[in-house]
């Protein structure tokens, strides 16, 4: 039975970007032409800041017009003595870096599911606009603010 291997190109040992496994051509996406793309937990965590961003927005606008948000993986550093950090607020240059993974991993919901995981997250974001302006959060928004 004849193999269908790979055909030298002369460039042994360079990957190309756009390589193709085993002589099967370019990967195409999982969901196909047809389908929505699939949902990663990244897109998930951005929309949620972002609904809640936008919200705040809406609620105080004159605070709220120069604070800038990022997002960052994990917190740079060794974990404090009160465990991983959430968030940082940076009050002298307006701006509120969320850390995905510790808010998705070491939370410790009692029911996991997309509605709990964006409570937790808006949370998150309320907390720490609420450090930001030296408020409490229940003050930045009474009836959305869910503590986890």
């Amino acid at each position: 039975m004849a193999r269908f291997g790979r055909r030298s190109t002369g460039r042994a040992g360079i990957r190309s970007a756009s390589r193709d496994r085993h002589g099967r051509g370019i990967r195409s996406s999982v969901t196909g032409p047809h389908l929505r793309r699939l949902r990663t937990r990244v897109d998930f965590f951005d929309s949620s800041i972002a609904s809640a961003v936008e919200y705040l927005r809406d609620l105080w606008p004159d605070e709220m017009a120069t604070v800038r948000f990022e997002v960052g993986a994990v917190p740079p550093g060794e974990p404090g003595r009160h465990g991983v950090d959430r968030w940082r607020v940076d009050p002298a240059r307006r701006i509120v870096v969320l850390y995905r993974v510790p808010i998705e991993r070491l939370a410790h919901l009692h029911k996991d599911d997309e509605w709990h995981r964006r409570s937790l997250i808006e949370s998150c974001v309320f907390r720490a606009v609420a450090e930001l302006l030296g408020k409490d959060p229940w003050d930045i928004a009474p009836e959305r603010y869910r503590h986890f």
